[in-house]
């Protein structure tokens, strides 16, 4: 049997994300502010948040062409924001442009505003170009860099200003493709080729890499298989997903921050980039083993990300240690409420995709979580009654059991104190 990602979810889910987006914090008065030490971030997840309100259904949320018609007055004289590039590398920077290319390249795309075309190109000319033949000294012996929801920089090496979401210079590649898919500027392909064998070397264990950045220099490597066929860049992408899978997924179908550290917290961007690549593996190879992913992270890994004011948070990492699924905190504004919104674009395009498949009976998968199929079930509380049919109500054990909740349908008062049990023990 198989379970629909309902049309009915996503276009309640929609509504909220659009109405967060309406926000002060993301109207034109504050929308430029940076997040702190991360130029050019807020600035292209939020444009590209309010491109895919566009996509999804033709909303136009008036900041995105406020936006646009303020970026010469708002950047720097070569088109992007910050400091202008020098021989020290801020790697914060550049992650943070990948999500201005990002919303720029989708902008064009449905637009065709040649005057984004030319912002595109001055970007990558300063800002990218001069960091060619740089990648293969990106420093992999880091120490104990220690950071929190947002990373900041934590120390300079060997040319480099290194964040604390360590590799997050590799986010890059997910920009840069982009740009590449509308332009094949040649000298692009060719600073894609240096990131994407270095990052594809990279120890992402060892080094504790974020699993965001990771994931998104991922969906990069497809885009390029896409323009390419060279199956360079998929068997780059597909090792990053196989790793993921095995040591940077929790048992809610969610992330851990970083490679190697344990119980930290999760982050809605990298649950959306971890569904995108999985479906994008299955579109591209076949291999239903990668629908299945992508349908318990549509089913389970989204279950909890969102919040019932539209935007999205982090949650505990349910793993061998965490048997329990909490909020970590409420919402991460800066950049995961926006990040939700290329999420549903995606899941409304894949919906026939996004199915999970059930048998009707519970029972207890390798690590010990009660599923049925595709989907997590969680012990029935009385603080969660209110939210739950009869009808999903089953019992396996002697223990009443439900599907992981919709968090955004819960009110803030009883979420705060929401605590979900998924690891049981014989």
């Amino acid at each position: 049997m198989r379970r629909e990602f309902s049309e009915k979810e996503l276009k309640e889910r929609v509504k909220l994300n659009q109405k967060r987006l309406t926000d002060s914090y993301y109207q034109i008065e504050s929308v430029f502010e940076d997040t702190e030490g991360w130029p050019g971030d807020k600035q292209g997840r939020a444009l590209l948040a309010f491109v895919s309100h566009y996509k999804i259904d033709g909303t136009k949320i008036p900041c995105m062409e406020q936006m646009i018609s303020c970026l010469n007055e708002k950047t720097n004289k070569d088109g992007y924001f910050g400091e202008l590039a020098s021989e020290m590398l801020n790697e914060q920077q550049l992650s943070g442009h990948s999500w201005y290319l990002r919303g720029l390249c989708e902008y064009y795309e449905q637009f065709k505003d040649k005057n984004i075309l030319s912002i595109l190109k001055s970007t990558v000319e300063h800002l990218y170009y001069p960091t060619q033949g740089r990648y293969k000294t990106y420093p992999i012996e880091r120490g104990d860099d220690v950071g929190g929801v947002s990373g900041h920089v934590a120390k300079t090496v060997n040319g480099w200003k290194l964040s604390t979401d360590i590799c997050c210079a590799f986010m890059s590649i997910d920009g840069l493709s982009h740009y590449y898919a509308l332009t094949h500027d040649m000298r692009t392909k060719e600073i894609l080729d240096e990131m994407i064998t270095v990052f594809a070397g990279i120890d992402k264990i060892k080094v504790q890499a974020q699993t965001h950045c990771s994931l998104s220099a991922a969906r990069g490597m497809l885009r390029m298989y896409r323009l390419e066929n060279d199956k360079f860049y998929l068997e780059a992408a597909r090792q990053i997903f196989e790793l993921y899978l095995s040591n940077g997924m929790t048992y809610t179908n969610q992330n851990f921050n970083w490679w190697g550290k344990g119980d930290t917290w999760t982050e809605p961007c990298a649950v959306v980039d971890s569904l995108m690549v999985a479906t994008e593996l299955f579109k591209l190879t076949g291999d239903e083993r990668w629908q299945t992913f992508a349908a318990c992270i549509a089913h389970n890994g989204f279950a909890s990300i969102q919040r019932a004011n539209g935007g999205a948070g982090t949650d505990t990492t349910v793993s061998t240690t965490t048997h329990v699924l909490k909020m970590s905190s409420y919402e991460a504004p800066f950049c995961c409420t926006m990040r939700l919104a290329e999420g549903l674009w995606y899941i409304a395009e894949h919906l026939p995709v996004l199915y999970g498949t059930y048998s009707g009976t519970i029972c207890k998968d390798e690590n010990g979580c009660y599923r049925d199929g595709d989907f997590l079930y969680t012990e029935l509380t009385e603080v969660m009654r209110p939210y739950v049919s009869d009808t999903e109500i089953q019992e396996c054990d002697g223990i009443k059991l439900i599907p992981l909740l919709k968090w955004y349908r819960i009110e803030d008062e009883v979420l705060n104190n929401l605590e979900q049990r998924i690891i049981f023990t014989n």
